[in-house]
């Protein structure tokens, strides 16, 4: 009987739908992703740099080229903006070559 109380009680301590509290969900994929694994942290982070430093330079080259066409032409915001659009989209190019490159790295190594 004694055994029984004890069964019940710890039963009743575990939150559930009835006690307001949300039941803590394991899986195993969450546990052991395959995109974040030890020893890939530094490649993250290169990847992750170059990337800021890509639309950085990118951005800001094509908002100083549109910028001087601007101040050579004696046209004020016309060349700016058309620079910065370009900027941002090479840089746009060059990151998405960049994760593809990426990407196909850790895949090749998959396979192998």
């Amino acid at each position: 009987m004694a055994g029984s109380t004890s069964t019940a009680s710890s039963r009743s301590a575990e939150p559930g739908p009835g006690t307001g509290q949300a039941r803590l969900i394991y899986s195993r994929g969450f546990a052991r992703s395959r995109v974040i694994e030890p020893g890939r942290t530094g490649a993250y982070i290169a990847l992750f740099s170059e990337i800021g430093f890509v639309i950085l330079v990118s951005t800001l080259a094509g908002s100083l080229a549109g910028h001087w066409l601007d101040l050579q032409l004696g046209v004020n915001p016309l060349f700016l903006l058309i620079g910065l659009l370009l900027g941002m989209g090479g840089g746009a190019r060059v990151v998405y070559r960049l994760i593809t490159r990426f990407l196909a790295t850790f895949d090749d190594q998959n396979r192998t």
